[in-house]
């Protein structure tokens, strides 16, 4: 059956809006995908900005008028790097080009992704890699998919046997988040199997929730980063926290989502 975007009232059931929303990034990863290959290369900070809003802006123009049509009444987060608590209601938190800077390098790892927030809680996300073809979707209280097969965390309960993952501080970012981010992955080379570094945080995350790796953590981070990954971790099965095992929220300063086996003993390798 061919993927047709089709209106979808206020009324409309959550999980027909998931599937919608499914359609819209994949529309959107397509006309990403025709701009891939080739490495831009750019000369000061400020191509580099007009590049990856280029890439923004593709995305875009499909993103925000389907989501917007699909839930009229949503409010829309202009900045997917913002962060901290949303105003009440619903809104879109969406990042056109996740792991933009990705995109540019003619690298793999990059993604489109939608989630609906509705009074400060995920409960939609779709997060689509065009390359792959692969879409991971989650809906509060029935689980995470990915293509439609059932997602579920990983059943390692060593950390020692563990793949884990983070993502790198921005380059703009506090000199103490910096220097965190760097103890933390000393403090993970000891105790855990592996250590993953790169960007962005969702793919690390869509990992979490297809069991592939064992945890995830992150210091500040924006809620477009880290809302759609926390659902698809939460909803297979995974525990999402703070850096100190405290719950989560978007007003954190630390981040984690992890298998249950290994939730507490990644806990205790990050507050030593």
């Amino acid at each position: 059956m061919s993927e047709t975007l089709q209106t979808t009232d206020a009324a409309a059931s959550d999980a027909d809006l998931l599937a919608q929303t499914a359609i819209a990034v994949r529309a959107a990863g397509s006309a990403l995908r025709e701009r891939f290959g080739e490495v831009v290369r750019c000369q000061t900070r400020e191509e580099l900005m007009g590049a990856l809003a280029a890439n923004d802006d593709a995305a875009l123009d499909i993103l925000r008028p389907t989501l917007t049509e699909l839930r009229p009444d949503a409010g829309w987060v202009e900045d997917e790097l913002d962060g901290g608590a949303l105003p009440p209601g619903e809104w879109w938190v969406v990042d056109p080009a996740e792991g933009n800077v990705n995109h540019l390098h003619a690298l793999p790892e990059w993604a489109v992704t939608a989630t609906l927030v509705r009074e400060n809680q995920p409960v939609l996300t779709a997060v689509h890699l065009p390359l792959t073809g692969e879409t991971y979707t989650a809906l509060a209280g029935a689980g995470a998919h990915l293509d439609g097969r059932p997602l579920h965390v990983s059943p390692t309960a060593d950390l020692g046997l563990s793949i884990v993952a983070t993502s790198q501080a921005r380059p703009d970012e506090d000199e103490n988040v910096v220097r965190r981010v760097g103890s933390s992955i000393t403090a993970m080379l000891f105790d855990a199997l592996v250590v993953r570094t790169a960007v962005p945080a969702t793919l690390h995350l869509t990992n979490v929730a297809a069991g592939r790796i064992d945890a995830f953590w992150q210091f500040a981070g924006a809620r477009a980063d880290l809302l759609p990954g926390a659902l698809l971790v939460t909803e297979a099965g995974g525990r999402i926290s703070d850096a100190e095992g405290r719950p989560w929220t978007p007003q954190s300063e630390s981040f984690l989502a992890a298998a249950p086996g290994v939730h507490a003993q990644a806990v205790a390798t990050l507050t030593r």
